[in-house]
């Protein structure tokens, strides 16, 4: 199967908030007043987050469909602890990112609870954000002038 390419732009408003263009859809992201912000979006890994939820909530459906039960819905909740020390430029022994991310996920469904094991085992394998989190993915850097 061939590869699949996804691409963004963004541009830098002001020093605390990007504002991204993916496909036809804007994003705002901006740290709160008490950072800095203008609190005019999410911040950056509020939308780690965020995209973890989403992609779980399409591989969670499309799991189910394919395992042949109902899923009316999904509640999906996640919270992550990170020591924001290095990102302010202060000295910390803990890494930059989230030390944890905990997921929680409700769902509405007639499916029994060993099927509901199997479930979260196949959209753990198959969620790509959550792979991208769980394994280290190779970030190449370029820059130029404006």
């Amino acid at each position: 199967m061939a590869f699949a390419n996804f691409k963004i732009n963004s541009v830098s408003e002001n020093p605390t908030k990007t504002v991204i263009n993916a496909r036809n859809f804007k994003m705002i992201i901006d740290e709160p007043e008490n950072l800095g912000g203008t609190n005019d979006g999410a911040t950056p890994v509020e939308y780690l987050l965020a995209a973890l939820a989403g992609c779980l909530n399409v591989v969670g459906h499309l799991v189910a469909k394919e395992m042949g039960f109902e899923l009316k819905k999904m509640e999906i909740n996640i919270d992550g602890d990170l020591n924001p020390a290095k990102f302010t430029g202060k000295p910390s022994k803990d890494r930059t990112g989230f030390v944890q991310i905990n997921v929680s996920i409700n769902a509405e469904t007639d499916a029994d609870e060993e099927t509901l094991k199997q479930w979260l085992n196949k959209i753990e394998e198959r969620c790509p954000v959550s792979d991208n989190l769980q394994n280290p993915t190779p970030i190449k850097f370029n820059i130029s002038k404006l």
